[in-house]
């Protein structure tokens, strides 16, 4: 067996970890709806220890406040699944990691949880990088779709996170 994961996940962290060892600069992620595929995608790399510092997977909302100090009120105003709590994840990470980037993500990965204004499907992800002014908020929220299955949903989303971490091109 090559990899655990299908290749478009391996090939894209493959590219993730080449990528941030060229550019010089480590990473760490936060996940909720992903479990650890992120993370696990990137160890799945030969040489990942030299740009991964972290994974956190902070899947209930106590993880997200004990671990990364996100402020319960956003979670009691704003929901789980939002902008401003994957934001929070992100920085969390980053404080916490020492990494130069960290993306974070959190989601209604389904078959149940969904809402009329957080459908199933509905993930958001956030970046934050070292360094950078932490009112500049780098963020997306993607649907997609509630035909998707559980695995389809967080196969999508680690990704979509994957390519969050690509450093820019010059």
């Amino acid at each position: 067996m090559k990899s655990m994961l299908p290749n478009e996940i391996t090939d894209l962290a493959q590219q993730v970890v080449m990528e941030n060892i060229a550019a010089g600069r480590t990473i760490s992620v936060a996940e909720s709806c992903t479990g650890g595929l992120v993370s696990a995608a990137l160890t799945e790399i030969a040489g990942s220890s030299a740009i991964f510092k972290y994974g956190f997977v902070t899947y209930g909302n106590e993880a997200k406040i004990d671990v990364l100090k996100v402020n319960n009120e956003l979670i009691e105003t704003f929901g789980a699944v939002s902008i401003a709590v994957a934001w929070a994840m992100a920085q969390g990470a980053l404080a916490k990691s020492g990494a130069d980037v960290a993306v974070a993500i959190t989601g209604v990965a389904g078959p149940d949880g969904g809402s009329e204004q957080k459908p199933i499907g509905t993930v958001v992800f956030a970046v934050a990088q070292k360094g950078s002014n932490p009112d500049d908020i780098w963020a997306d929220r993607e649907n997609f779709g509630a035909g998707l299955s559980r695995a389809d949903v967080r196969m999508a989303a680690t990704l979509h996170a994957l390519k969050m971490l690509l450093p820019p091109s010059p």
